[in-house]
């Protein structure tokens, strides 16, 4: 098991965009955890979501019977990789132009992958076990 932020609000990414607190709405299913945003390859399953005031904060457990699983695992437990993403389609946002920002209000959360580079600096796994 592992628990991360795969989400910051409110300071930007590498894209320039910010998620907005309230972006995600009500998430209905946990969507898919895989590697490195490749839809084609699950390493486990999110176990809880909560966004909280820092993010989207998850729980979840890779899968040991795969050996994409195994290989995760190990990247995470030599701390060889720390990173989460999420994929996500934006459903409404706006520009500031001034400081050139997408402000993301709201998105459909598609997947969230481990991930070498996470595009928000922040968004890491945080205790393992």
């Amino acid at each position: 098991r592992f628990t991360g932020y795969a989400a910051i609000f409110s300071t930007p990414d590498a894209g320039r965009d910010v998620l907005l607190p309230g972006a995600f709405g009500r998430i209905e299913a946990a969507p898919p955890l895989v590697w490195q945003h490749d839809l084609a390859r699950p390493v486990g399953r999110i176990e809880a979501l909560q966004a909280d005031q820092r993010g989207l904060k998850v729980q979840a457990r890779l899968s040991l019977e795969s050996t994409q699983g195994r290989d995760a695992w190990a990247l995470l437990a030599s701390g060889a990789l720390n990173g989460l993403s999420i994929g996500y389609r934006a459903r409404r946002s706006r520009l500031d132009a001034a400081r050139r920002l997408r402000l993301l209000e709201q998105v459909e959360l598609v997947e969230i992958s481990l991930v070498t580079l996470p595009m928000h600096g922040e968004a890491r796994v945080i205790a393992l076990g």
